[in-house]
């Protein structure tokens, strides 16, 4: 069997004599497939036998392993465990490899910020963020910060117990949204606000509850539009910027081309992670958005820059046994699934390091410099929106802050001074 050829004759016991023997080969050749070392294969599969072992001995069937099972077992049976050796005990890697364990059974429905939390927490978020994606249609990235919220707020309010909308108080909806999260700024507290609306006004479409004073009793929170001034980086920094990638190595050459994304196209995070294979018309020299944020699809040109850097990942870095149509992906265990993107603001945010700025972070401050390069070329505020695919032109109206010479040109003069 792949992966148990090197274990001992004791954890090979526990894994064959157990529940899970019918899984263990398939869960090896997953382990395999998705590109871990074989030393990380047999270190993990010793894990599996350990919780085969303690499956064995309470007693419990294949059909009961899950998320919560398996949070049991790492939280409180490896603090106490008594297990006879060899038996691997470390916390980590007990609890990566049963994760692998549930996508091989098919039990990894659950989100992992609501593995610790009550059925009824679990089932009730699970149904609010299926809410957002079917009625609402609101992205994902939308979705898991939105059910982060109500996860936070049904927690507070109702601990492990059941779900009752009448025992909530308009004081309740108050302190949760005033101080969630704590010492949070005025943008938190609205998103917490309009997510809070948005759940109650959910439990009244599928449950029928009466919660209309709840609702009107959720705090808002004072802000104004275009208040803020955009950052963004000069043309010697962004150069500075491309140029603190080395693309010597095939994560480098990968993240380049990502960024490239960024700082030519103006392209948001999550676009460019799902960028398919399908997407780039090369003859024609042009890429196709097919998820916004407005969930419209455009055909955008492709700039010779930005295209070579993608072309020199797919021909140099991409491995030529991928599968996945994703054009960028892994390149470590679980390799060859696509990018995330947490992957992307991280090589964004250890570029900035690079080049001194630690006061910076984010993708979109790439987004608003290639609003600003535009300005400063000439481009009307309308030509910005196409660009950036705002839906309406009063999005892109905060760039006229950073116009500096359109300021210069309809500004008065200082009352006082010399004309």
């Amino acid at each position: 069997m792949i992966g148990l050829v090197h274990l001992r004759p004791q954890p090979q016991a526990w894994l064959r004599r157990s529940v899970l023997s019918p899984f263990a080969e398939r869960y090896c050749e997953y382990l395999v497939d998705t590109g871990y070392a074989a030393g990380t294969v047999n270190r993990y599969v010793r894990c599996v036998a350990h919780f085969a072992y303690w499956l064995t001995t309470h007693r419990i069937a294949v059909a009961r392993v899950d998320d919560r099972l398996v949070g049991s077992f790492v939280n409180d049976h490896l603090r106490r465990c008594t297990c006879p050796d060899p038996t691997p005990r470390c916390r980590a890697d007990v609890n990566a490899a049963l994760r692998h364990l549930l996508v091989v059974l098919g039990r990894c429905g659950v989100p992992r910020f609501l593995r610790a939390e009550s059925d009824s927490v679990q089932q009730e978020v699970c149904r609010f963020t299926d809410h957002l994606k079917d009625v609402c249609g609101l992205a994902e990235c939308t979705r898991y910060q939105r059910g982060r919220i109500i996860r936070d707020f049904l927690h507070q309010s109702f601990g492990r117990k059941h779900i009752d909308m009448e025992l909530l108080t308009i004081r309740n909806i108050r302190r949760f949204v005033t101080h969630y999260p704590d010492g949070c700024n005025a943008g938190a507290a609205h998103v917490a606000g309009v997510t809070l609306r948005s759940y109650l006004r959910f439990r009244t479409v599928q449950y029928n509850d009466q919660v209309e004073e709840l609702i009107s009793a959720v705090p808002s929170v004072a802000g104004w539009r275009l208040t803020a001034l955009p950052e963004t980086l000069s043309d010697a920094a962004i150069e500075q910027f491309l140029k603190s990638f080395d693309r010597e190595t095939a994560a480098n050459l990968r993240d380049y081309a990502m960024v490239r994304c960024l700082s030519d196209l103006g392209l948001r995070a999550a676009e460019v992670v799902q960028i398919q294979l399908d997407d780039l018309n090369w003859r024609e020299g042009t890429l196709q958005i097919r998820r916004t944020k407005s969930r419209r699809g455009y055909i955008i040109p492709l700039p010779e820059p930005t295209g070579h850097a993608i072309a020199d990942y797919l021909k140099l870095g991409r491995r030529a046994t991928t599968t996945s149509r994703a054009v960028f992906v892994r390149h470590y265990a679980p390799a060859d699934l696509p990018l995330g993107t947490g992957c992307l603001h991280k090589a964004v945010h250890e570029a900035y390091i690079r080049c001194g700025w630690t006061d910076r972070s984010g993708t979109h401050l790439l987004r608003h410099s290639v609003a600003r390069r535009l300005l400063r070329s000439g481009s009307s505020l309308k030509e910005v929106a196409d660009v950036l695919r705002h839906q309406s032109i009063d999005t892109t109206a905060i760039y006229t802050k950073i116009d500096l010479r359109s300021l210069e040109a309809v500004a008065l003069p200082w009352p006082g001074s010399k004309s």
